[in-house]
């Protein structure tokens, strides 16, 4: 009985220290690396402690409601833009999260440098919608957004914003222009 109970106890002890690490750079619906979809903004100094936290401060609460925070490595390269839900508030949680980095990437392999065949062939499109000087192709499975420049498109797609795009009009080597992941909606 006593051998029972050590041994449990030690492969209790086992697995709980295999668990695995969470990847840095890794994407999915709840999470960009280390960042959560409740991570705070007063969290990000915890977070990011090698890099850079800029952080846009309005001199003036009733400025506006955008207030990006970017996030860069230490050489200077920028990583990601992070959109807090409120403005001018250290508990706010992250709204949105722009890509930067190609180092950043899904489970299934799509990062900055994928193209538009790479998104096709890892996840279901959700909705393609045609902007000004972009087409924003939505995933709901990871709550994701890749805008794409009109410029990468046929010529005779470019100026049409009637059309409804579907998958078929977008060329498969399409590269992505913006990545964006969107959370508390």
């Amino acid at each position: 009985m006593r051998n029972t109970i050590l041994t449990l106890t030690i492969v209790s002890l086992l697995l709980a220290s295999c668990k695995k690490q969470q990847d840095p750079f890794e994407i999915s619906k709840q999470h960009v690396g280390l960042l959560t979809d409740s991570t705070q903004v007063k969290d990000l100094k915890t977070i990011f402690t090698i890099d850079s936290i800029s952080k846009y401060i309005s001199g003036d609460e009733f400025a506006g409601s955008i207030n990006n925070i970017e996030i860069f490595k230490k050489t200077g390269e920028k990583k990601l833009v992070l959109t807090p839900e409120n403005v001018l508030d250290s508990t706010s949680v992250i709204q949105s999260i722009q890509i930067i980095d190609p180092q950043y990437k899904t489970a299934k392999g799509i990062s900055m440098l994928s193209t538009f065949k790479d998104i096709n062939t890892a996840y279901k499109i959700s909705k393609i919608d045609n902007l000004i000087n972009s087409i924003a192709i939505s995933v709901r499975e990871i709550n994701a957004s890749f805008v794409i420049d009109k410029k990468e498109l046929p010529a005779n797609l470019r100026f049409d914003l009637d059309l409804k795009f579907e998958e078929t009009h977008i060329p498969d080597n399409a590269k992505i222009k913006y990545f964006f992941l969107i959370w508390n909606n």
